[in-house]
């Protein structure tokens, strides 16, 4: 940008990590321009509650201004009741120039070399004597990097600092507003004048500073600022702890598999020695009822499908984000690429329910595909309905436009479902996977079951690994969305995601095959409930964040928070669950085809 260049600070909502219930940036008597413009706004965006419109607050490049006063607002009774409740809940108010949202600087610790910021500047403060205080002059700082072979420069920063000031006038001109508090030798600072104080029917006049300041940052890293991480090592130390886990499910792994092929060997080659033949009879015992399909098998083809449409959305998210493409810069960019991403993988989910579904011996896949279009994402959906009919009654710029939810059905029933219905055409199409052993017409009894092999238990203990390996990045990822933080350490989640499949699976196969050892031949269900128990102790993980982390007050607020990590929950449910179940699938089916059966 050249000097003088015209610089227009757009304004986005209002938000509180007390409520977060997000409200337009005009909600409040803020001064507005002739006419305001809303941004062109990508589906992440609406999904977020981000309302990015123009300001009154416009710059010339390179051009330093000192107290220009905006306007003069009367606030009225209810403008005055509107601030003091946004100054109770602690909301802050985001601008952004040059795609770069506003930063308030801190206070760094002594000894700390890393500047550090916050997120958006407060709408205001109260004091003691329960004044409220209005925010009504901004000292802005934009940071520039000059090309050093052009005269062109470009933005690298931009800072604020609110100060509250009782502005002060003789007459009052709407042309040419000039008070007496400020001119070019009185700088405002904050505390450095009378507080400008919220009450009805009072005078408030909205001013602004900006000065331009040239920087050594070059644009490529000016979101670095923003990412800043300064907790890489408890990043490093979780993933340590995580592969401590699985080196020893691995090594169970790896010996149970070595152990029961040496077992055969020596079957083979006529080692008759009574003592071990009894050892190793238990899994081979139930060879002709391990593959006999499960109870309500229709339901257990639908969500292993919902799972690996989760999977393949998730693994090609993080795809896109390990490459750059979802960077915080590109708002929304996420969301947007997770909803698409769904409701393509329609396909996968259709083609893996109805292969399922042949291989049980089904006939109505039809029926199947139809649940598998619409069970998950109708639970997900009405949930999500309900959530957004609460915050529309809050007034709150969160809610989803009517417009907006017109278009995720349309997603959903105009590409997902067809999807969905193409994949099980497909995979009804396909030869049906042959059993290695055959299965006996009457079902064998399933002897008395020791108490730690009872399923409530050896579920509930599947789930603790699979938590265990990831419960240090979901406190980050919860205070990314919880706390108004940027995340962007996708290569640690990558790293993290791998390590949750190999726990999944492992921890499935090592339950799996004791089970099969003390002659339960019910794996099918129990395999995906093992690893995807995990979801439960990531609901408690939530309600655990929720009392120690958050300071939400509210009674919607909390309803909201809970309802979105049930959402949550329920997804990983539906992904591990499903990383479980074909982990097993794969083991049996491996075990049982290298016996020989008489």
């Amino acid at each position: 940008m050249y000097n003088d260049d015209e610089l227009q600070v757009k304004v986005n909502k209002l938000s509180s990590t007390k409520t977060q219930l997000p409200y337009d940036y005009y909600f409040l008597d803020y001064c507005k321009p002739e006419a305001i413009k809303n941004s062109a706004e990508n589906l992440g965006e609406v999904l977020r509650g981000d309302r990015i419109e123009n300001s009154v607050y416009n710059f010339k490049m390179r051009r330093d201004e000192t107290c220009k006063v905006v306007c003069r607002s009367k606030l009225s009774p209810e403008a005055a009741k509107n601030f003091k409740e946004k100054i109770d809940d602690e909301y802050r108010v985001n601008m952004i120039l040059d795609n770069l949202p506003v930063v308030v600087p801190r206070q760094t610790r002594e000894g700390s070399q890393t500047p550090s910021f916050e997120h958006g500047y407060r709408v205001g403060y109260k004091i003691k004597d329960d004044k409220y205080y209005i925010n009504n002059h901004l000292s802005f700082k934009v940071l520039y990097h000059e090309d050093p072979n052009s005269p062109d420069a470009r933005i690298v920063g931009f800072h604020v600092i609110p100060s509250s000031i009782k502005h002060e006038y003789s007459a009052w001109d709407d042309k040419n507003p000039t008070v007496q508090t400020c001119n070019a030798n009185n700088k405002i600072t904050p505390g450095s004048h009378t507080p400008q104080d919220v009450v009805p029917e009072a005078y408030v006049v909205f001013s602004y500073d900006v000065t331009f300041e040239a920087s050594e940052i070059i644009w490529a890293s000016r979101w670095d600022v923003y990412l800043l991480s300064s907790d890489s090592q408890i990043h490093w130390f979780s993933i340590i702890n995580s592969l401590m886990i699985v080196l020893f499910l691995s090594g169970m792994v790896a010996m149970i598999m070595m152990r029961t092929l040496y077992k055969d060997i020596a079957n083979y080659n006529q080692l008759d020695n009574q003592d071990e033949a009894q050892e190793e009879t238990g899994w081979k015992l139930v060879h002709g009822d391990v593959f006999r399909p499960p109870v309500h098998s229709g339901l257990l083809c639908v969500y292993v499908g919902t799972g690996v449409q989760f999977f393949g959305m998730t693994l090609v998210t993080m795809m896109f984000a390990l490459l750059g493409f979802l960077s915080p810069a590109n708002r929304g960019g996420l969301m947007t690429a997770m909803v698409l991403l769904w409701v393509f993988m329609g396909v996968l989910a259709g083609y893996t329910s109805s292969r399922l579904y042949k291989m049980f011996k089904g006939t109505e896949w039809k029926k199947i595909t139809l649940k598998t279009a619409f069970m998950f994402p109708g639970i997900i959906f009405a949930l999500f309905f309900f959530l957004n009919a609460l915050i529309w009654g809050e007034k709150s710029s969160g809610a989803v436009p009517f417009g907006t939810m017109f278009a995720l059905f349309l997603l959903w029933f105009g590409i997902s479902v067809p999807l969905v219905f193409v994949g099980s055409f497909l995979g009804f199409k396909q030869p049906a996977i042959e059993d290695p052993v055959k299965t006996n017409k009457i079902p064998r009894q399933i002897p008395e079951q020791a108490w730690y092999l009872q399923p409530a238990f050896s579920i509930l203990a599947g789930g603790i690994l699979p938590f265990g390996a990831v419960f240090i990045e979901l406190f980050f990822i919860l205070t990314s969305i919880w706390l108004n933080q940027f995340y962007y350490i996708f290569g640690f989640l990558f790293i993290v995601f791998i390590i949750l499949i190999v726990t999944c699976a492992e921890i499935t196969i090592v339950l799996c095959y004791f089970q099969l050892c003390s002659e339960d031949y019910h794996w099918w269900w129990r395999a995906y409930l093992t690893a995807g128990s995990s979801a439960l102790y990531l609901f408690a993980y939530a309600i655990f964040y929720f009392f120690n982390r958050l300071e939400i007050t509210k009674l919607v607020s909390g309803i909201l928070y809970f309802g979105y990590m049930l959402i949550i929950s329920y997804a990983f449910f539906v992904l591990t669950g499903t990383i479980g179940f074909y982990a097993c699938f794969w083991f049996v089916r491996k075990i049982y085809a290298s016996v020989k059966i008489d």
